[in-house]
């Protein structure tokens, strides 16, 4: 073998050695690095299309109530129905005894239910209430809603009325008020009832389940939730490089199976074991399971 030769063949394998020599020390730095990360545990998540519901105490109220009253005085000496009675509009409620004749019935303004109406042989100053009369059909249902919720409220949106006498009726909202109390910081909403045969009372406290828009949420367990240093709840996923990243989140509902939260990307890479040992920005070790 010729000295170019030689020379050549020792070069070569100097180089090879020194590269192999390079490789395996990135491989050692690269091991030593690897052994140094914390390692967490992932799963994927994805949103889903969610319908959050807003629940909130609510009552019953009459569409009218009036008390009618006398246009003269006079004795009571008759009257047209009982309490708790359904009457029709113009019907005789109080007939008195007096002078003035064209002024001696005292009759419905409108059909409705009769609450109150005074007894015979009462006597009656102009002015004062021969009885009191209450429409139910319609029925009105009002609630108030927090002013942190009201911007997920809209007339027309569905609800749930259950009632505390057991019977459940679907509706719509009627109306959301525009303006908040000044006591309550709440508006008022209202779902107006058809209720023909007078069954829902006037007063009847009733639970209020609105249904709002749907939107993209993601459904997780309350054990992986987490606080930063500023207080602010949230999660911790995975992001490019291994890198963990804290992300705030809104809670929509707590279910039995999970809680549904927003203010995530439609995909994450969630941090389910480990979240609690490691800080926003650091690079960690990923199994996802």
């Amino acid at each position: 073998m010729n000295k170019n030769i030689r020379i050549s063949l020792a070069i070569f394998i100097i180089a090879l050695l020194a590269l192999l020599s390079g490789q395996f020390e990135d491989e050692v730095e690269r091991k030593v690095i690897k052994k140094e990360l914390f390692a967490v545990k992932t799963i994927e998540s994805f949103a889903s299309l969610y319908q959050p519901l807003i629940k909130l105490k609510s009552t019953t109220i009459s569409e009218t109530r009036v008390d009618v009253k006398a246009k003269t005085s006079g004795e009571v000496v008759k009257i047209g129905s009982r309490q708790g009675d359904y009457v029709i509009k113009d019907s005789v409620l109080c007939s008195l005894g007096i002078v003035e004749l064209n002024r001696t019935e005292v009759k419905a303004p409108f059909s409705g239910y009769l609450e109150t109406i005074v007894k015979p042989g009462n006597f009656l100053e102009r002015g004062q209430v021969c009885a009191t009369i209450i429409q139910l059909d319609p029925i009105t249902f009002v609630a108030e809603v927090p002013e942190s919720d009201i911007n997920k409220v809209s007339e027309g949106q569905e609800v749930i009325l259950n009632l505390i006498t057991g019977e459940s009726i679907l509706g719509n909202l009627s109306f959301v008020s525009k303006s908040a109390s000044n006591l309550t910081r709440t508006f008022k909403v209202e779902s107006e009832i058809k209720n023909k045969k007078g069954i829902i009372r006037d007063g009847i406290t009733s639970e209020m389940i609105i249904k709002t828009s749907k939107i993209y949420a993601h459904k997780i367990s309350p054990s992986i939730l987490m606080l930063n240093d500023k207080g602010m709840l949230g999660i911790k996923v995975i992001e490019n490089e291994d890198t963990v990243k804290f992300i705030t989140i809104d809670i929509l509902e707590d279910s039995e199976d999970g809680i549904w939260v927003t203010g995530l990307p439609d995909k994450i890479q969630l941090i389910i074991q480990g979240q609690g040992f490691v800080e926003n920005n650091q690079k960690v070790l990923v199994s996802s399971s």
